[in-house]
């Protein structure tokens, strides 16, 4: 119970930088370093806004200055020019591509860490943030081991990271010197043995029995502790308990057998002989036992028994034959069971496998996306160096190295797109399979719808620069609070309401009408136990062989490139399994597409995995 505590403590801590880092990943690509720096300022404050956990973030460029700093608590710096060319927020970053900084206490209160990441390209800019890594101290205040028991993590060095006891961590206790961390350290750096839990002598001086766990992308290390007596007391109070209850037994036993032993060796005697000459085959035989305790009933069923078998000799054969039909109708439906039961389990295991298996080709994908834009601009480069060349180079070679520069980039764009292709649907594979979390709370829905209008159509806008839509709004006042899973529930509004603008603005390329003004409107309505919310837009329209199937996971109808097919999918689970409400469609093809989301005024806690 120890290791499983400190292993998912260790798992969160390492979800918790994970998510981090996937939300400044979009700050690092290539494609960023030519936007202007109004356009990077205002991406930087809508990264503080999704994640509440950066304080501050800073953006540096190539040549090591100081772009942009960003802060919650400080006034923002444009342009402030200063030299970080030295600092390992830059140096270790263009090296390592990802820098942990280490930890410190800001003001004396809160521990946090900084977390820097080097942009894609020939002179990376870096982008670096002040994480607050109070979530983690959370964490570990929060694990309980019984009575006593206590958890606290460690930096690679042995170092106090956090403890329920603040103080400790405070004055930057070093417990190098405790054999249990001292043999965690070691085993990390790949020396010594497995460690496995055993008891060891705690920070305080008490004997204790300790577990552990690592976060290898920190190099950090979770312990949880629990003191030896309190693991002892119950097992010698159980102990002697057992030895009580044990002794009296054996006692009242042989009293009890002497006298059962006088009273009714007689009649089992009687019983003795009778039941010999039943076994012998003489069925007809009766036990002459005429005493009216247990061994007379016994005597008397024992020759019911014998009438019993006697009638079933003669249909002997006919009642085997119905028995083993039932028997083998039984075992077919228990294999059925096992069958359904098995197909059950891989499907939970496939749940966990597509996790796995989106964590460990994110990094690498991610890579291959960055790399190809970087191939991009060098073929740039490329051909501005031939077109420097001029006459001097032979017009047959020119020719081959310009149709095979040619055919670089087509494939290049080729591989950008399915890239990205591939990047949304790790995305999306990840949130699939990602435990239902966060924490519910109370939300005006009203505000709440349209701030994730305006955040969908200021994306929409920066993604196209020619997309124009008409907007309304029709929020009901009375509509008031309502309790949900905010994080969540912003991502199935962010999903709908970009389909809806993906429709309307699809409709206005192809053939529109004359006249044609692509339109969308939100609108919320207050009902007597629940809240309504709609979403409709004026775009093409779902048609009914497709609409049966647009909740299923992967089914799209976009161009290759364009859709997962997951969004959908994922926005009916967050809606039904972990809100317990209700997600419709109504459409006409051709003509308009309306989603319909209904939320019962309490939410009810979520039924097990998603996805």
């Amino acid at each position: 119970m120890q290791q499983e505590k400190a292993l998912a403590a260790a798992e969160r801590v390492a979800q918790f930088v994970a998510e981090i880092e996937n939300q400044i990943g979009w700050t690092t690509r290539a494609e960023w370093a030519r936007i202007s720096v109004d356009q990077r300022r205002y991406d930087l404050i809508r990264l503080l806004r999704q994640t509440l956990a950066i304080t501050d973030v800073l953006f540096i460029d190539g040549e090591g200055r100081e772009q942009l700093r960003l802060s919650r608590l400080e006034p923002d710096v444009v342009g402030g020019g200063a030299d970080l060319s030295a600092d390992p927020r830059f140096t270790r970053a263009v090296v390592d591509r990802v820098w942990y900084g280490p930890v410190y206490f800001q003001r004396g209160s809160e521990p946090y860490m900084t977390l820097s990441i080097a942009h894609a390209g020939r002179k990376p800019g870096v982008t670096s943030v002040n994480v607050n890594l109070k979530l983690i101290w959370d964490a570990i205040t929060a694990i309980r081991v019984g009575e006593a028991g206590y958890a606290y993590v460690t930096d690679s060095a042995g170092r106090l990271v956090a403890h329920p006891d603040m103080s400790l961590v405070l004055r930057a206790t070093d417990l190098s010197h405790l054999p249990q961390v001292a043999r965690a350290v070691r085993n990390a750096d790949g020396d010594g043995d497995g460690f496995t839990p055993e008891t060891v002598v705690g920070l305080d001086g008490r004997a204790v029995l300790s577990a552990h766990a690592s976060i290898p992308r920190l190099g950090w290390l979770v312990f949880v502790e629990l003191p030896r007596r309190e693991v002892l007391v119950p097992v010698m109070a159980t102990f002697s308990q057992t030895l009580i209850l044990l002794g009296v037994s054996v006692l009242l036993a042989l009293l009890l057998g002497g006298w059962l032993a006088w009273r009714m060796v007689v009649p089992i005697r009687q019983l003795q002989a009778g039941a010999q000459r039943l076994g012998e085959g003489d069925l007809a035989q009766r036990i002459p036992v005429a005493s009216t305790d247990e061994i007379g009933a016994l005597a008397q069923r024992f020759n019911v028994m014998a009438e019993r078998v006697q009638e079933a000799q003669e249909t002997l054969e006919t009642k085997v034959a119905d028995r083993t039909h039932a028997l083998a109708r039984s075992l077919e439906d228990l294999r059925e069971a096992q069958d359904r039961l098995i197909q059950t389990e891989k499907l939970a295991s496939l749940g966990q496998l597509t996790a796995g298996i989106a964590h460990e080709i994110k990094n690498p994908l991610n890579f291959v996306n960055n790399f190809a834009d970087l191939s991009v601009e060098l073929l740039q480069e490329l051909e501005d160096a031939l077109a420097a060349v001029g006459p001097s180079l032979q017009p047959k070679l020119r020719e081959e190295v310009a149709e095979l520069a040619l055919m670089l980039r087509d494939n290049l764009a080729r591989i950008v797109q399915h890239g990205r292709r591939a990047d949304n649907i790790v995305k999306n594979m990840l949130a699939h399979s990602r435990e239902g979390g966060g924490e519910r709370s109370l939300v005006d829905l009203n505000a709440f719808v349209e701030e994730a209008l305006n955040l969908a159509y200021h994306g929409a806008r920066a993604e196209k620069p020619g997309f124009n839509i008409e907007l309304a709004k029709a929020f009901d006042p009375t509509v008031g609070q309502i309790e949900l899973y905010p994080h969540e529930f912003t991502r199935v509004l962010l999903n709908l309401i970009s389909n809806g603008f993906y429709a309307a603005h699809r409709k206005g390329l192809n053939d529109a009408p004359e006249g044609f003004q692509p339109a969308l409107s939100v609108a919320t309505r207050a009902l007597p136990d629940r809240v309504e919310i709609r979403v409709r837009d004026n775009g093409v329209g779902i048609p009914d062989a497709v609409k049966a199937r647009i909740f299923e996971p992967f089914f799209t109808t976009k161009p290759a490139g364009e859709g997962t097919g997951l969004g959908l999918s994922l926005s009916h689970d967050i809606v039904v399994k972990q809100h317990g409400g209700t997600i419709d469609v109504v459409t006409k093809p051709g003509d308009f597409t309306e989603f319909v989301v209904t939320l019962p005024l309490v939410v009810a806690p979520p039924a097990g995995r998603m996805g």
